[in-house]
């Protein structure tokens, strides 16, 4: 599967560039909390209510009306649902299982999981518990969440009378324990991945402008007009849903807030959840630069017609165009920068070693790879332009201009926008005929592209993988036991300090007990300095710069803030480099001096 493999590829660059800016947690006052970037992982309350009630219904020989396949968690959670409302009264129960039952004749054709889709989108339209109750306004809500939103007063009803209320504190808590291991984790790689490359962050305010009038005394006809302003927040909110159908991912937009429904157990960093964000973070982009947009709303709309010829269901609106090809482009493109990144900088610490007879072999791994690559990427964009994305090749070639270039995508849009022509788009499909059908073929060998061909295989890398996992799944005793292990028969590996740092942190933050607290500091600070320590010339210069910017966050806590400063100052002299910690090292830098002592 290529998500799962573009997962692991990920992981190795975790393990060996480490970037972890939230390794020192409560201790760092420059931790990575992903609200600064409109993101939330939180449980709903009507969601868990809606799909409970779901679980309810039966056929009339008892089996369940709707099976849909749930993680291992939510299989556990189901059963536990199925003891506890057993003796749900008859006559609600009688009522759910009609309405499933009807519901599945109107839409006969669909899977379970398709049947439960409206009823997640129908879920999110209510109020918030206890009432749940209706939207005021109806006429705008889509076609298939009013198929079902007659079944809200059955959820009202499963609330009032299961007694679902006095446990949905605790169904809730069991969720966000859930959600704070693997999501929580691959959510901070998926934000951090693609806020890097896009060096933006997401606009998480919108300025509601109306236009309020007032008559004047003493006038009829006389009015003041004035304009007012309100910030309205914009959310992003992640929603672990143990009922939600395993593989399935559920994308809401209402309003200015965002949704993704998935299993609380799902890994985000490579999944269509990317799309989604991209989605919260490109859309007020796009909308900021209407007026270029309509420069080439005609051309873009002769292309689009064109493309609906073949598929009608493709959505005829300019704005939705142009927001979609650019995210399909951003996420097609990081990823092949990002792996690209990665087999390079293996390749280039191979060569530095590489004896004369291997150089040859290395470099041609490199090309071959970075070509697959590059199929793969084509392959993808030639799906999205199917599918409406029409100037999706064009953003591509635009973000290879600035890739590397450290300039704010949100500030080149709009000479993006303005330079497109959109009639040289039409025969992008012939152009990358050739890729897709390589890439194609190379998916059906079983190849991904996803690094399977990686120039250097590192045992110590790979166990650092494996041990990474444990840790995401919050075993920090069995994790420090192996990386302990590892550390002795590879005493002079940074990479193991640097996770044996990483890992003392983690647990320090779990303690509240001072002095168990600071003696987990206290190993976290030296592991890092271990770091530092083992150095040599071939010691990643990202691993060096997020390991000076950690101690320097620890002496900060110890309140020696000038030793601090000479810590950042050693991220500092090593620049910009990728995955390192610079701009944290010169903004908690800039912090201290200013800072009254």
């Amino acid at each position: 599967m290529m998500i799962s493999d573009r997962f692991a590829i990920s992981k190795f660059f975790g393990a060996a560039a480490l970037l972890c800016a939230f390794a020192v947690g409560a201790f760092a006052q420059a931790g990575f909390d992903l609200s600064n970037y409109g993101v939330r992982i939180d449980p709903d309350k009507r969601l868990l209510t809606v799909l409970a009630s779901l679980e309810m219904a039966r056929g009339t020989d008892g089996s369940r009306l709707l099976n849909t396949s749930l993680s291992k968690s939510g299989s556990a959670f189901r059963s536990q649902l199925d003891e506890e409302y057993a003796n749900l009264p008859a006559d609600l129960r009688a009522r759910i299982s009609a309405f499933i039952v009807q519901h599945k004749k109107n839409y006969s054709k669909h899977n379970d999981a398709e049947l439960v889709s409206p009823f997640i989108s129908m879920a999110f339209s209510l109020s918030p518990a206890p009432e749940l109750a209706d939207p005021a306004v109806t006429t705008d809500l889509p076609g298939n969440l009013l198929d079902v939103l007659d079944f809200a007063p059955l959820a009202r009803e499963f609330y009032r009378r299961s007694g679902i209320s006095a446990k949905l504190d605790d169904y809730i808590k069991n969720y966000r324990l859930e959600s704070d291991g693997v999501m929580r984790t691959s959510a901070r790689d998926m934000v951090s991945d693609l806020l890097d490359y896009l060096h933006t962050k997401p606009e998480l305010v919108y300025l509601e402008r109306t236009k309020i009038e007032t008559a004047v005394k003493g006038s009829k006809n006389t009015k003041l007009q004035k304009i007012e302003t309100k910030e309205i927040e914009r959310r992003f909110v992640i929603v672990p849903e143990m009922l939600a159908p395993a593989g399935n991912i559920n994308f809401l937009n209402i309003k200015d807030d965002y949704y993704v429904v998935l299993p609380p157990d799902r890994d985000l960093s490579f999944s269509d959840v990317r799309r989604a964000y991209l989605r919260f973070v490109v859309d007020p982009m796009v909308l900021k630069n209407s007026k270029d947009v309509a420069t080439i709303r005609d051309a873009v709309k002769s292309l689009l017609d064109e493309r609906r010829k073949i598929d009608s269901t493709i959505s005829p609106d300019v704005f939705l165009t142009i927001s979609r090809s650019l995210i399909a482009a951003i996420d097609a493109r990081q990823e092949e920068f990002f792996k690209s990144s990665i087999a390079m900088d293996q390749a280039r610490k191979a060569l530095a070693t590489a004896k004369d007879d291997d150089r040859k072999k290395i470099t041609d791994d490199l090309a071959k790879l970075k070509a697959e690559l590059a199929d793969e990427a084509a392959a993808r964009l030639s799906e999205d332009y199917e599918k409406g994305a029409v100037l999706a090749f064009y953003f591509a070639d635009e973000l290879r201009g600035i890739e590397d270039s450290g300039f704010d995508i949100a500030s080149s849009l709009s000479e993006m926008i303005a330079s497109c022509v959109p009639a040289n788009e039409k025969d992008r499909l012939a152009q990358f005929a050739e890729a897709r059908k390589r890439a194609v073929a190379a998916r059906a060998a079983g190849r991904t592209t996803a690094g399977e061909t990686v120039i250097v295989k590192n045992p110590v890398t790979t166990r650092l993988l494996e041990i990474d996992k444990t840790i995401a799944a919050k075993d920090y005793t069995k994790a420090n036991t192996e990386l302990k292990e590892l550390l002795a028969a590879n005493p002079a590996d940074a990479r193991i300090y640097y996770n044996l740092g990483r890992l003392a942190s983690l647990v320090a933050e779990t303690l509240t007990e001072p002095e168990s607290q600071f003696a987990k500091l206290l190993e976290a600070k030296n592991a890092y300095s271990n770091v530092v320590r083992v150095r040599n010339a071939s010691t990643d210069p990202a691993l060096l710069s997020q390991t000076f910017v950690n101690l320097g966050r620890i002496y900060e806590f110890e309140d020696n803030p000038s030793y601090a400063i000479k810590l950042y100052d050693e991220a500092i002299k090593l620049n910009d480099v990728s995955g390192g910690a610079y701009k944290a090292a010169l903004a908690a830098k800039q912090r201290l001096v200013q800072k009254p002592q």
